[in-house]
């Protein structure tokens, strides 16, 4: 089945002329906009997620999009990753097609990382190619028995002379199967916990790398379970120090947390868009189901949901490019509504499309199935729950010393 992107409008604007936001983000709004209308996605088939894929990162890094995705050093657009570009760009391609988003995103989680940590040797090596759209890569996390729960990790890497050996598994590995380089999160033992976890990085070529198997989920993506038997890869290729791979996820999913928020509006926003434009047409006793005080009612609250969840968005992005502070808890807060919030505004939409709203290929039907994985991964919401208070008893505490 084919995207929707060659028909749907832009998303509203208005959160543009907010305080949060600087021209040169207006700036790629507008061109981001231009970029889709022309087509510059081109036909997308969710028949073929893996090659929907490939040549949307093709595309996106032609169009200079995927630069958000890396600091300027090393060919993106700004000297350090810039959360605000990050998140104007997710809405905005969410809102067109949920693997335009998915395809970007990856982009720069996959080398979020090695943005951070990685060596100077690394970052020439990948980082540019990542923003050219000449690299797929991955962010290789997740364990069957270790989602939320990254301590009971059993992917282990053994130092063996000037390499490491790792051994294990990942499932629910986003490009998984087609990504060419990996960010692998494993076990090295200096010390209990999350504390004796490092990260590295992996070639797909890698001898004793193997996608073990291809995962089918409700909205097609690539994602696969990947397996290390013996794989071997050379010292260099540790991200940061031994024992700080714990450290290096958090700080690469505290930076694109707030994007998993903006995704969220951007799928919430559409769905908004095509309930207006249905309530607008639909003939209803007598007149159209936008007259009746029902229908305008929930349409207000679907509004009301998405605005609140757009300023939490822009004020965490806000908050750690402008104000430099840490933004865990702020991440957190957005993550948890605009996700939450969305699956209630689409919701909505179903509902007021009617049967319509459940037929296969209709927007609405797409969107339930796109917005339902977002309150799972990087953080599912009962864990951003948990980041919120366990942030407030930390402050209160911090309170009590002063």
């Amino acid at each position: 089945m084919a995207g929707h992107a060659a028909t749907a409008g832009p998303p509203s604007r208005e959160a543009l002329d907010w305080p949060f936001f600087e021209d040169r983000h207006r700036t790629l709004a507008t061109d981001l906009d231009a970029f889709i209308a022309r087509g510059g996605l081109g036909a997308i088939d969710h028949a073929d997620a893996d090659g929907a894929c490939k040549k949307l990162v093709k595309a996106l890094g032609a169009g200079g999009f995927l630069k958000a995705c890396v600091p300027a050093a090393y060919g993106g657009a700004s000297e350090v990753i810039d959360s605000r570009a990050l998140c104007l760009t997710r809405e905005t391609l969410a809102y067109a097609d949920g693997l335009a988003d998915f395809a970007f995103a990856m982009q720069g989680l996959g080398t979020g990382a090695i943005s951070l940590s990685g060596s100077e040797e690394l970052k020439q090596r990948i980082l540019p190619k990542v923003a050219a759209g000449e690299l797929i890569s991955a962010f290789a996390l997740t364990e069957p028995e270790a989602g939320s729960d990254v301590a009971a990790m059993a992917t282990a890497a053994r130092r063996d002379g000037d390499a490491y050996v790792l051994d294990g598994e990942k499932i629910f590995i986003s490009n998984g199967g087609i990504a060419d380089v990996y960010t692998v999160f494993a076990r090295t033992g200096e010390a209990p916990g999350t504390r004796g976890i490092s990260a590295f990085v992996v070639f797909a070529d890698t001898p004793g790398f193997s996608t073990a198997e291809r995962i089918e989920t409700i909205a097609p993506h690539p994602l696969a379970r990947i397996r290390f038997d013996n794989c071997r890869i050379p010292a260099s290729q540790l991200l940061g120090t031994p024992g700080e791979g714990f450290k290096i996820a958090m700080r690469t999913l505290d930076i694109f947390r707030p994007s998993v928020a903006a995704a969220a509006l951007g799928f919430a926003r559409r769905a908004l868009d095509e309930a207006v434009a249905h309530a607008r047409s639909r003939k209803m006793f007598g007149a159209t189901l936008a007259d009746l005080p029902t229908a305008q009612s929930t349409l207000g609250d679907m509004a009301t949901a998405i605005d609140a969840a757009a300023l939490l968005v822009a004020r965490v992005a806000w908050r750690r490019d402008v104000q430099k502070l840490p933004i865990t808890r702020e991440a957190a807060m957005a993550k948890l509504t605009a996700t939450e919030n969305a699956q209630w505004v689409i919701d909505q939409a179903v509902q007021m499309f009617g049967g319509r709203g459940v037929r296969v290929g209709e927007i609405t039907e797409k969107l339930y199935r796109e917005i339902r994985a977002l309150r799972i991964y990087e953080g599912a919401t009962e864990v951003q729950k948990l980041i919120i208070g366990r942030e407030l008893m930390k402050a209160a505490k911090q309170g009590e010393g002063t």
